[in-house]
């Protein structure tokens, strides 16, 4: 006789109104402490690259600029997974007001940089909690895609569902509200429960079961790609918020919805195995980009050392700031330096000349932009 597995995530229950959602199960169920070895292992790993990575960052001398350029990029490729076409790029340009010429959905990017960031100064005093998902989700969402009903900072109050045109029809149906609640209260417990999982396992449990409830009317993909990263940095894994996985997750798209239909299938070691891969292969990719900017930080101050003290001194102060803002003006170097517009202009046309800067459009002849192209590269095409 063939024994039936029960799902240890939850069970899919008919509706009154003729569709199935899914009702989560008490988390996290006991049937999850039981991890393989080699799950085991992989999360070991995957701990210890991160430690690696926190003491790397430890050494940029400029490691908040490099962490801003970081969320830019995370910001991007979780915006992009919903569906926004705006780039990085246009996302630092919106930012330094070098272009009037942008996606509308570029504020898709703005709004998760905000949201992202009043998250790590929210946590300064109030812990993880539904209150501050709400909050955080508040910040991503008030006036952005102005198209779609989210209700920002509220969980919803109706059902919904992901793929099809209808319940009936869809990929997948979450909780009901009533349901929907119950395991929101037992995943805000599980936040600060003592137990036996390391944090990095912690946390992909945590982003599949957030995603599984999609608490929100939207917006839920993006939240809970934050709350990876705010719960490992509480976790004190890492002194700062430097391991972002969107970009993983956008280009291994296909594979992260059918990982995350895993595990609500009962398979969430499917989901960890695919999401300690990508933290493995995050930090790695991290290594190699801190390495190269600091190799092109040093190359780029040798050159400024060969101009004159004045020259060197004004240089230097530019290009510090570069590493936070690689996209810039005239009147951005004016307001950095205290420069007159013609002082401005000659720092820029020096800093061209040494290969550090480029003219960003040949064809506009009004309000040009410059920009640190070897320096954006290494975001842009790692």
């Amino acid at each position: 006789m063939r024994t039936i597995m029960k799902n240890p995530i939850g069970t899919t229950v008919l509706q009154p109104e003729g569709y199935k959602v899914f009702i989560p199960s008490g988390f996290p169920p006991k049937e999850i402490f039981n991890f393989s070895p080699a799950l085991i292992k992989k999360a070991n790993k995957a701990t210890l690259k991160i430690g690696k990575l926190d003491g790397i960052t430890k050494l940029l001398p400029d490691l908040d600029f490099f962490l801003r350029m970081y969320i830019r990029k995370d910001a991007t490729s979780s915006s992009q997974i919903e569906g926004t076409e705006a780039t990085m790029i246009n996302a630092i340009e919106a930012e330094s007001k070098t272009s009037d010429k942008l996606p509308k959905d570029v504020n898709d990017i703005l709004h998760y940089i905000d949201a992202l960031n009043y998250g790590m100064k929210r946590l300064e005093d109030l812990p993880i909690s539904n209150r501050f998902i709400c909050e955080v989700h508040k910040k991503l969402m008030h006036g952005a895609r102005t198209s779609h009903y989210s209700d920002p900072g509220n969980f919803r109050q109706s059902q919904n569902w992901i793929g099809g045109t209808t319940p009936a029809n869809a990929r997948f149906v979450p909780p009901s509200v009533h349901a929907m609640k119950s395991a929101l209260t037992d995943l805000e417990k599980f936040f600060h429960t003592e137990d036996v999982f390391l944090p990095i396992i912690k946390a992909g449990l945590i982003h599949a079961q957030f995603e599984t409830i999609h608490p929100f009317l939207d917006g839920n993909g993006r939240t809970g790609r934050i709350l990876i990263t705010l719960f490992l940095w509480i976790e004190e894994l890492l002194k700062k918020p430097v391991l972002f996985l969107s970009d993983y997750f956008k280009k291994h798209q296909k594979i992260y919805y059918e990982k995350l239909s895993d595990y609500h299938n009962g398979n969430f070691e499917s989901w960890l195995d695919f999401f300690l891969d990508g933290v493995i292969e995050v930090a790695n990719e991290s290594f190699s980009t801190i390495d190269k900017i600091t190799d092109i930080r040093m190359e780029d101050m040798k050159k400024i050392q060969s101009l004159n003290k004045t020259a060197s001194k004004s240089s230097v102060i530019i290009l510090q700031k570069l590493f936070a803002l690689p996209i810039i003006t005239v009147p951005k170097v004016m307001e950095w330096t205290g420069f007159t517009r013609r002082g401005a202009e000659k720092s820029i046309n020096r800093l061209v000349s040494l290969e550090i800067l480029e003219l960003k459009d040949e064809n506009e002849k009004y309000g040009r932009s410059f920009v640190y192209r070897r320096y954006l590269d290494v975001f842009e095409n790692v």
